[in-house]
């Protein structure tokens, strides 16, 4: 044993002169790997190998025996972090963390840092308030009116049904803007696959339509809906046709949260905020932080139909939600036609 150490530790210094003179020297990491791996230290091993994996790159021109190497250290990689992952959770299951019952947010900083899942933060593409926590979908017991919501899903449901009755009140999401360029890189221009009907749009009721929807509007009469004139709230029915894709994107700010209440949701149609995958249950609401990455599918047979509204985030003062409408309506006084966001 004495002999193996020794072999080890000479085999570490002259790893260590190796990269003295050059640190990128691959053959010196992985062998200065092999060797902390030898002395029992497989977390330092793992680094250096890891080390070797980024100097590499894509391996381009490497010669055959070191790409070998390279091949051997990966796999020492992986089996380090499968090896420390389950040492984490043998550990954290003595100290009572259970992932189907403690916090939600322990368990996310659990897969963050073994990298099963990516870190996504708010990115709005118009204005940023400084200070809201990073939330993809926000917790149930911050919006006290939500179960009054789904408790009138099936009066929301009835009025919609009337109002699919007649298709042609839908219109595509996306419309284009005279007034505006109308860029599409995602395809979603004028696409009908994505469809809506406005009880208010823009911060203005669409009057037609929300005299027809008398229970809808009563339902959202106690929820905080974000206002700002000309701007929001906005109050949609909104259709994805089998087989559509909403691609990702980002909402314009980080003040307010969007809400869906599915109402027709067949299996198979889902949402994705962040690192957040739920598919749409009927009459199960919930809300999510548009400013952080999301996309939607429909891979049912089915269309997918959900109510859709914006609402102030919880964490927003009433002077602070005061001050922020003033400032977009000074924004809009600036010059016609800065409005229209959408939801």
């Amino acid at each position: 044993m004495r002999d193996q150490e020794q072999t080890h530790q000479a085999n570490l210094d002259a790893a260590d002169r190796a990269l003295a003179a050059d640190s990128r020297d691959l053959a010196a990491l992985i062998a200065k790997g092999d060797a902390l791996a030898g002395l029992g230290d497989t977390r330092a091993a793992a680094s250096f190998y890891s080390s070797a994996l980024r100097a590499a790159g894509d391996g381009k021109g490497l010669a055959p025996a070191i790409i070998a190497e390279l091949r051997r250290a990966q796999a020492a990689v992986l089996a380090q972090a499968r090896q420390f992952e389950a040492h984490l959770a043998s550990s954290l299951a003595e100290a009572g963390f259970e992932a189907s019952t403690s916090s939600d947010r322990f368990a996310l900083s659990l897969d963050l840092m073994a990298g099963r899942k990516r870190l996504y933060q708010q990115e709005p593409r118009f204005y940023l308030f400084p200070g809201l926590p990073q939330i993809q979908f926000q917790p149930r017991e911050t919006l006290p009116w939500l179960a009054a919501v789904e408790a009138a899903a099936g009066d929301i449901r009835a009025e919609l049904d009337g109002l699919l009755a007649e298709p042609q009140l839908f219109r595509p999401y996306v419309e284009p803007r005279a007034d505006r360029p109308n860029t599409d890189s995602s395809g979603m221009l004028a696409n009908a696959d994505w469809s809506a009907l406005f009880l208010w749009k823009d911060g203005a009721e669409q009057p037609d339509v929300a005299r027809r929807c008398p229970r809808t509007m009563a339902a959202l009469a106690e929820v905080p809906l974000c206002r700002v004139p000309g701007r929001t709230p906005s109050i949609l029915f909104s259709k994805l046709t089998p087989g559509a894709r909403i691609p990702p994107h980002h909402g314009l700010i980080n003040t307010r949260l969007i809400c869906h209440l599915p109402l027709i949701a067949p299996p198979g149609s889902r949402f994705r905020v962040g690192n957040d995958t739920r598919e749409w249950r009927e009459g199960q609401a919930w809300a999510f932080d548009d400013t952080i990455e999301h996309e939607a599918a429909n891979d049912s047979g089915q269309d997918r139909t959900i109510l859709i509204f914006d609402v102030w985030k919880p964490e927003m003062t009433e002077e602070e939600r005061a001050l922020v409408s003033a400032m977009f309506q000074a924004v809009d006084a600036y010059g016609a036609g800065g409005q229209a966001w959408g939801v």
